[in-house]
């Protein structure tokens, strides 16, 4: 294992972790009062699917972290293309994140270190 495997396995970890806090706090300040809110959504069926909805990041977020660390076993190619793939959903929950908070707010930074790491660690020739 060499410093550009450390360096994806780093980023996945950071982005699973945070996508593992980002799903509790939506679950407790969103999702749940949502399912309580019955005058919002007359519908059962559409409190179901907007509280799917809501997690949907964290999932995607979560699954990414997972193929950051898998990808140390990938050749390169296969390491850039999943790079690519979640470098663009951290980078998309990064800017929508700083933007909303003001950057006031961990998750930013977080998914921006993650990124650097993804950056440093599909330049490696590992593989």
């Amino acid at each position: 294992m060499n410093w550009h495997d450390i360096a994806l396995v780093v980023a996945g970890i950071i982005g699973s972790g945070v996508a593992l806090v980002h799903g509790i706090l939506t679950q407790r300040l969103m999702v749940r009062p949502l399912a309580k809110a019955e005058s919002l959504f007359a519908e059962a069926e559409v409190r179901w699917i907007v509280s799917w909805l809501l997690q949907f990041s964290t999932f995607n977020w979560f699954l990414g972290g997972l193929a950051l660390i898998a990808s140390i076993w990938f050749g390169p190619d296969a390491r850039l293309v999943t790079g690519l793939l979640v470098g663009s959903s951290y980078l998309y929950g990064a800017f929508i994140n700083c933007k909303a908070t003001r950057g006031r707010h961990p998750g930013w930074m977080l998914y921006t270190v993650a990124l650097g790491l993804i950056a440093f660690g599909v330049n490696g020739s590992g593989g």
